[in-house]
């Protein structure tokens, strides 16, 4: 994901499949169990592509170069706090 137009995409289908998830224990197509498993990795792939678009604002405000940015790992993400 080198654009912020393709990190939005991602985030768009990682909402989408939250949604459909949830549509899904609504109709009984999967277990409770199964939809908070998926949500839970879907929730700090979420984190992780926020976190490179926080990163890729900050480097194009001091003048640096947005592609440098790098995904970071799903331990470091979700130990932040908001």
């Amino acid at each position: 994901m080198t654009e912020d137009g393709s990190i939005f995409q991602r985030i768009d289908e990682l909402v989408g499949e939250e949604h459909a998830l949830r549509a899904k224990l609504a109709a009984r197509e999967i277990t409770a169990e199964e939809e908070h498993a998926r949500l839970k990795t879907l929730a700090a792939e979420l984190d992780r592509c926020w976190d490179l678009l926080r990163q890729r604002r900050a480097k194009r405000e001091y003048g640096e170069d947005p592609t440098t940015a790098q995904p970071r790992p799903t331990e470091v993400v979700e130990k932040y706090l908001n």
